[in-house]
């Protein structure tokens, strides 16, 4: 079964930390330690009373046939690092594990690797979440909806029925998308922003009702 591979955690930041927290209080994982770039290890190769260990070298001391990975990365260049990592570490041949809470509602037809998917968040039927993918505390995802792959979703986010969130989307804190909306791929909502109209690629919207700020064409795009 997968769950008796023992999970590497990539990352040393709060989010690496929580995810250790999260996996050892609410899941029947087994961390085994956490992963870091080369570039990024430190002097002291333990954290939280773990091994710390190289990206670049991990096949060897942790075979893929051996071990998961989990990497909830923060949402740096729209969620863009994370989903460059993730792609990484699926080259290696590993396999992705994704977090549920416990004290999530999940009625979801589909969810993909590597989310996290934090207390709190109620997830009706017939909804698709795709991989890599991040729902912190507290949010609503409706029916008949569809979340892409590399999205963020903060905290007390309303996404009504029928909606589709395209992939590397950021969504805010206390925003609100309408039914059957589309956002488009690498849409930015800021927070306590109410989407009523789709969106267009790789721009923020801000407001209530919310409107396109005009920004340069590279200030969004990965």
């Amino acid at each position: 079964m997968a769950n008796s591979r023992p999970v590497i955690i990539f990352g040393l930041s709060d989010n690496a930390q929580l995810a250790n927290f999260y996996l050892t209080n609410d899941s029947d994982h087994t961390v085994a330690g956490f992963c870091v770039d080369q570039k990024y290890m430190p002097e002291n190769l333990e954290h939280m009373g773990l091994p710390i260990y190289c990206f670049e070298e991990i096949e060897k001391i942790c075979p893929p046939e051996k071990y998961n990975f989990f990497a909830p990365l923060a949402p740096a260049k729209m969620n863009g690092v994370r989903q460059e990592k993730y792609a990484a570490i699926k080259a290696k041949g590993y396999r992705c594990i994704s977090y549920i809470s416990s004290k999530a509602s999940n009625f979801s037809t589909k969810i993909g690797e590597n989310c996290f998917i934090l207390e709190d968040n109620t997830i009706q039927p017939y909804t698709e979440i795709g991989d890599n993918v991040i729902l912190w505390s507290g949010n609503h995802v409706g029916h008949h909806g569809k979340i892409g792959d590399h999205v963020m979703f903060t905290s007390h986010v309303v996404m009504s029925g029928h909606c589709e969130i395209g992939n590397n989307c950021f969504l805010g804190v206390n925003s609100t998308i309408s039914n059957g909306i589309k956002l488009g791929e690498g849409t930015l909502v800021s927070l306590g922003s109410v989407i009523e109209v789709d969106t267009d690629p790789w721009s923020i919207y801000k407001g209530n009702p919310a409107t396109k700020l005009k920004i340069p064409s590279n200030r969004v795009k990965l």
